[in-house]
């Protein structure tokens, strides 16, 4: 087995282009801290694609966007899961692992889409469409997921919508990623008006002055931006497809239209590509640290409990997503 400083060594040679050497040391104590205690709890960590580099590329064991988390979370076979990302995710994995020990290192981890709509919404918007389908965002909480009757991701979205054969289907909460699908598809799609607090804040100009200031840029975006951002720029998908982009194409220069920490992420696997960093951070991603990581896991807090009322419910509108 490698020692502590042998093995933190080894992980510094893999995020050196995106973290100074000064920082590094700042990182070492809890990253052994946290690998030690993984072995000891049987325990793995879940990051998002959102997630800072010394979590991501260091200590995590799944990364990916909330498809791919969610997807994976069905095959875990350790006693406990940290969810280094938002609440929502870590109710989702809860969900598809009622018996395992799912923790959040900061409840507090929200996000505006989640926060956007209530399950009363959605009963309501039930009676006003009467038997039209609800295709609720994985961005929502599971209350939200209990009352729809499949989820989707951005990922997987379009797919989603086409797979359950109607005229028109409810979609919501994020009213950006609708109007991006809606575009994509002949199903009349209606919206509820959520957005995503880092997303929603793209704008075409912001895309027309990178292409001024780096001449050749390829700019890719999330559906989460608003339709006219997704128009400018050259590829919109997932953080899964965006990443995926990357490494097929290999741009020489690209900027990621997403969430500050996702270009220092994909930037690690891709040396030889330059990334223009214009961002927008997520507050509530960044409240997930190496630091409460390392408490949860010390203290099993803060485990994510949801009530049987809601679960099943909620469970079933996220396997029918899985099961397409």
């Amino acid at each position: 087995m490698l020692n502590a400083s042998t093995r933190t060594a080894a992980l510094y040679d893999r995020v050196r282009r995106v973290i100074p050497p000064l920082e590094w040391p700042a990182f070492t104590d809890d990253i052994e801290a946290i690998l030690d205690l993984k072995r000891q709890r049987n325990a793995v960590i879940l990051a998002h694609n959102y997630q800072t580099p010394e979590i991501f590329h260091c200590v995590a064991d799944i990364v990916g966007d909330s498809l791919v988390l969610a997807r994976r979370a069905m095959t875990i076979e350790a006693d406990v899961v940290v969810l280094a990302g938002v609440y929502f995710m870590a109710e989702t994995v809860k969900l598809l692992n009622p018996d395992k020990t799912v923790l959040i290192p900061d409840t507090q981890a929200g996000c505006s889409l989640a926060d956007s709509i209530t399950a009363e919404d959605v009963r309501l918007l039930r009676r006003r469409y009467h038997g039209i389908p609800i295709v609720t965002y994985v961005n929502t909480s599971a209350a939200v997921k209990a009352e729809a009757d499949i989820c989707c991701t951005s990922g997987n979205a379009k797919t989603i919508v086409e797979a359950l054969g109607v005229p028109q289907v409810i979609m919501l909460p994020d009213e950006y990623l609708a109007q991006n699908i809606a575009a994509q598809t002949a199903v009349k799609i209606i919206a509820w008006r959520g957005h995503c607090e880092v997303h929603e804040r793209f704008t075409p100009a912001d895309i027309r002055q990178l292409r001024e200031d780096h001449p050749g840029v390829t700019v890719l975006a999330h559906p989460e931006c608003p339709p006219e951002v997704v128009a400018e720029a050259d590829f919109s998908g997932s953080t899964a497809a965006m990443s995926d982009y990357v490494g097929q194409k290999k741009p020489a220069r690209v900027v990621l239209m997403t969430e500050c920490s996702m270009s220092d992420n994909v930037a690690v696997e891709h040396p030889e590509v330059e990334f223009i960093r214009p961002c927008n951070l997520c507050p509530h991603m960044k409240r997930i640290t190496l630091a409460n990581i390392r408490t949860a896991l010390e203290q099993n807090r803060h485990a994510v409990n949801i009530g049987p009322e809601i679960a099943g419910r909620a469970r079933l509108a996220v396997e029918r997503m899985l099961a397409i």
